[in-house]
C-alpha cells in the first residue's frame, strides 16, 4: 500500500456537499430558458465538475449561446436558495474529516462565496476553512491542473505527496495532470445518473469508492477492517 499522504485536496460539490443534483438542475434549466437546447442527461456531462467561466466558454463554443449578467445573477441566486432549502453534507463526511490525521484543505471550482455557503449550511467549514481554494484563484480551471497545483504550493506540499478526492472526471483529469494521486468518489445522488463509475473508470483514477467514512482507511491510515477493498 502507498504511504499515507501528507495532504488530502477535497473538490467541494458531490464530494463534501451532496451539491450536484441541486446545482447541475438548476444550470442545465435556466441555460433552456436561455435559448440552448440540451438534452435530458447531458447537463452532467457538461457541467460537472467545471467553472462557471468554463461552462460559459462551452456554451459559446458549442451552442453559441453568451449567457447575460442577468441570466448568470439568477442561477446564482436560484441555486442559493435551494442551497440554503436542500443541501445536506455527503454521509460519511464528517466522520472522516474528524478522523484524517493528514492536513487537508478544499478546492474547488465554484466562487469562494459558493464554497464557504456550502460547507457552513452542512456545518462543515471550521473542519476545513482556512485552506479553502477557488478555480478564481488560478488562470485555468479544471480539467486544468492550475487549481490543485496552486493549493499545494499554498500549503507547502509538493503534489507527488497529495491526495485528490474528486467525483467529476474534469478533476481527476486534474488531479492526474497535477502529479496527484486520484481518489474518484460515486458516493453522491447524483453518480447514478450522471454514469460516474464507467466514466471514471476510464481516467484510471488509483481507486473509485462510495462511502466516504471509509476515506481514512482507504488512505492507509488504518489497516482497512471490513468491507472490500477499493480498486
Amino acid at each position: 500500500m502507498p504511504r499515507a499522504p501528507k495532504l488530502v485536496i477535497f473538490d467541494c460539490d458531490g464530494v463534501l456537499v451532496d451539491s450536484e443534483v441541486i446545482s447541475v438542475g438548476v444550470l442545465t434549466e435556466l441555460v433552456r430558458q436561455a435559448g440552448a437546447e440540451i438534452a435530458d442527461g447531458d447537463g452532467y456531462r457538461l457541467f460537472l465538475g467545471r467553472s462557471m467561466a468554463a461552462v460559459e466558454k462551452l456554451l459559446r463554443k458549442d451552442y453559441a449561446l453568451a449567457l447575460s449578467m442577468t441570466e448568470l445573477d439568477g442561477i446564482r441566486a436560484e441555486t442559493f436558495r435551494r442551497f440554503r432549502a436542500e443541501l445536506k453534507p455527503m454521509p460519511g463526511v464528517a466522520e472522516a474529516l474528524s478522523r484524517l490525521k493528514t492536513g487537508r484543505c478544499v478546492a474547488s471550482s465554484s466562487s469562494p462565496e459558493r464554497i464557504r455557503l456550502s460547507l457552513s449550511l452542512t456545518g462543515l467549514l471550521e473542519m476545513l476553512e482556512p485552506h479553502i481554494y477557488s478555480a478564481s484563484m488560478v488562470a485555468r480551471g479544471k480539467p486544468a491542473p492550475d487549481l490543485f497545483l496552486h493549493a499545494a504550493e499554498e500549503m507547502g506540499v509538493r503534489a507527488e505527496d497529495c491526495v485528490v478526492v474528486e467525483d467529476s472526471p474534469a478533476g481527476i483529469d486534474a488531479a492526474r495532470r497535477a502529479g496527484m494521486r486520484a481518489f474518484a468518489f460515486t458516493g453522491g445522488a447524483h453518480a447514478e445518473a450522471a454514469g460516474l463509475e464507467t466514466a471514471l473508470a476510464r481516467l484510471r483514477p488509483e481507486l473509485i469508492f462510495s462511502d466516504m467514512a471509509r476515506l481514512p482507511e482507504l488512505l492507509g491510515e488504518r489497516p482497512i477492517r471490513t468491507g472490500r477493498r477499493a480498486d
